[in-house]
């Protein structure tokens, strides 16, 4: 990973692992491109909710009906305004992008701002934007690019704790779950870091690695990095990617999962999707039956492990549906629910530290 200059958000140093700080500068032009579904601009809207004294405008280009409630600017505006990255912002299909792209990242470069990506597709691919980069002393930053001395799983058991964000599909809040519960932990004394395993966790946390990048052989060992020996005390609240129950991601999570050696696991999940989000064919699992799996893979490398919370992504309902919907899991269950963004963490951090 590339970095320039110090403005990113490094914490929770780790020594002696390929989990290097990341430093990008801030504040952010958020590009959305083309984009018209919100779930295909998670990363924006991450960035947006959780480090939003770094975002200071959006681009969008024409046909983009996301909107994250702030400013629209072009390249030029908003380095005059005091940008100094273009950080992309969506998730195109296969992770690539577009080659409409190309004059406006021209034009980002050209106004003197470091380039953002968390795509598969390497920045320096297109067409003359590295030497353009280069000629203007801007930096091109692709997240997704993970260390190059990862070490295959060892599967030891590692001193510390850690609780492990797992879901019934993608893309349903395993992120910002993580990021609530180490929120919480650091503000009633527990000795808790948030552990990036994806592009936007990355982005926000200044360090981790975006697992689904990672050569499948060494998904649990960089998990094992991410997450390393600490302090008995010591919590590591690790971002979930994708579901065991997803046709095209769940080697990853099977991976993530195998690495985490999670003591805990929150399930996530969201009550009104009924289908997989862009996989139809498929049915979302129901709450009860994704227990079974998801203990049996974490207990490979941790027999201890146990479902402790439930996290409902409740958007999509209203606020008596919504609190019907977590008391419903909780019974469901037999453990606490709650959702990040509507409701206190208090009983599930409970749990999580008993």
């Amino acid at each position: 990973m590339e970095s320039r200059t110090d403005a990113g958000v490094a914490y929770g140093e780790v020594a002696d692992t390929p989990v290097r700080a990341l430093h990008l500068r801030a504040p952010y032009l958020l590009f959305l491109g083309e984009e018209t579904s919100p779930l295909k601009a998670k990363t924006a809207f991450g960035l947006r909710d959780w480090a939003p004294e770094r975002c200071l405008a959006q681009l969008r280009m024409p046909g983009c009906s996301v909107d994250l409630g702030l400013s629209d600017m072009d390249p030029r505006s908003a380095a005059q305004a005091g940008a100094t990255s273009l950080l992309i912002g969506v998730t195109p299909p296969g992770g690539r992008i577009q080659p409409a792209w190309s004059d406006v990242l021209r034009q980002a470069v050209d106004a003197g701002l470091d380039i953002v990506s968390g795509l598969h597709t390497a920045l320096e691919s297109v067409p003359g934007l590295a030497a353009a980069a280069r000629a203007a002393g801007v930096a091109l930053v692709d997240v997704r690019r993970p260390p190059d001395d990862l070490p295959r799983a060892t599967g030891r058991r590692r001193s510390g704790r850690r609780v492990l964000a797992v879901g019934t599909d993608c893309a349903l809040g395993k992120k910002y779950t993580a990021l609530a519960l180490a929120r919480a932990m650091r503000a009633a004394g527990v000795n808790a870091d948030f552990r990036a395993t994806g592009q936007t966790g990355v982005m926000i946390a200044g360090r981790g690695i975006a697992i689904d990048a990672v050569i499948a052989d060494f998904i649990a060992g960089a998990a094992e990095c991410i997450a390393p020996a600490a302090a008995p005390d010591h919590w590591d609240v690790i971002e979930g990617q994708g579901s065991l129950f997803h046709p095209a991601y769940a080697g990853v999570t099977l991976g993530l999962v195998h690495g985490a050696q999670a003591d805990a696991l929150v399930l996530c999940h969201d009550p009104a999707r009924a289908r997989l989000v862009s996989w139809s064919d498929y049915p979302v699992r129901a709450l009860r039956d994704a227990v079974g799996p998801y203990l049996e893979a974490a207990r490979l490398t941790n027999p201890g492990a146990r479902i402790a919370a439930v996290s409902l992504n409740t958007s999509a309902l209203p606020e008596a549906e919504a609190l019907q919907a977590i008391e419903d899991a909780a019974r469901a269950l037999g453990v606490p629910a709650f959702d990040p963004m509507r409701t206190p963490a208090g009983p599930v951090l409970d749990a999580i530290l008993a």
